[in-house]
């Protein structure tokens, strides 16, 4: 097995590279670049045009795209993102590990509430199957998942959160946080992550609840399964112990990108929600052509689907013994 994790990491080092290429070009095509952003507010044309012209060589914007491109390549090997091109000119590591928290919490938080709902829902119904729980939740769970989060996001501020007033919607924690007591906090928290990790899990639950079902009943259908009940063993023991496990390798391969699926869907919701998440952040530097967070993200993002993979692939020998990497 070390041998072949050792194979799949000199794999993913071009396809990094591909990523980190494709995406360095494509934001620099996009119109505008940071100087022009922080000088658009002086009124002298003439101060405008100067300081304009020493932010671009200060940026280094003032060099060719593929030599900036080979300098950030670079700093990446001494695992340095740079500094950020925004205004504080902060280094783009000490921004991102201030986001990457609220982010990975919301992630790790959707990722339970959804295996814990969808994989004993897509049992039950599979067990069920065209009886009335399985009539039901698959018309519910085919709605939720016809749902964008950001549409449902909507309504549930709205009501939930201006109208009816129960549940707070902006930010991770209320202005009071620091004099609340322990259990005050914890409180807070819990209010705060509500909406907003509802709104990041209820399309992961419906669809893996329809995912685990269909497999099931794949299963189900086979000889072996056939040949359990034949033996006089009891539906759940057919269900859990037979057909559960030999359905989960199909399930194995969705987890394993379940995160970075979270992390890099979680833009309009950060924003939505006045999260203080790398999703804000992204927008954030979207909109102030900051390069180097950008790049950074994304970076990030990329390992996070090879790494996923990667234990995906992994993981089928804990639910096969017959799967080998020898």
């Amino acid at each position: 097995m070390f041998s072949y994790i050792i194979r799949r990491i000199l794999l993913s080092i071009p396809t990094l590279l591909g990523i980190t290429l494709v995406t360095f070009f494509i934001i620099n095509l996009a119109p505008g670049d940071p100087a022009q952003f922080q000088t658009q507010g002086i009124m002298d044309s003439e101060v405008s045009i100067r300081i304009y012209e020493q932010l671009r060589e200060y940026y280094e914007l003032d060099q060719p795209v593929h030599v900036r491109y080979v300098k950030w390549l670079g700093r990446l090997v001494t695992l340095d993102f740079g500094v950020s091109m925004s205004t504080d000119r902060r280094p783009v590591f000490d921004k991102i590990k201030e986001r990457l928290w609220p982010t990975m919490s919301l992630a790790i938080l959707s990722i339970l509430i959804s295996l814990t709902l969808s994989i004993p829902i897509g049992i039950y119904a599979a067990a069920r199957q065209d009886r009335l729980f399985d009539t039901i939740s698959s018309t519910l769970l085919y709605a939720l998942y016809s749902v964008p989060s950001y549409v449902m996001a909507v309504p549930l501020i709205l009501l939930i959160g201006v109208q009816w007033d129960l549940l707070p919607f902006q930010g991770m924690t209320s202005d009071n946080y620091d004099e609340l007591t322990t259990a005050g906090k914890l409180l807070d928290l819990v209010k705060h992550y509500a909406l907003i990790t509802f709104c990041f899990s209820f399309g992961s639950w419906a669809y893996y609840s329809r995912f685990v079902r269909q497999n099931m009943l794949e299963v189900l259908r086979q000889d072996y399964i056939r040949t359990a009940r034949a033996k006089g063993l009891t539906e759940s023991q057919v269900v859990l112990k037979h057909a559960f496990r030999n359905s989960l390798i199909p399930v194995m391969t969705l987890l394993g990108l379940m995160l970075p699926a979270i992390i890099g869907g979680s833009v309009i919701l950060e924003v939505m929600f006045n999260w203080p998440g790398l999703g804000r952040l992204f927008f954030e530097s979207m909109l102030a052509r900051d390069y180097p967070t950008i790049m950074a993200i994304s970076f990030i993002t990329a390992c996070l689907v090879l790494l996923g993979t990667l234990l995906a692939d992994l993981s089928y020998a804990l639910v096969d013994p017959r799967v080998s990497y020898d």
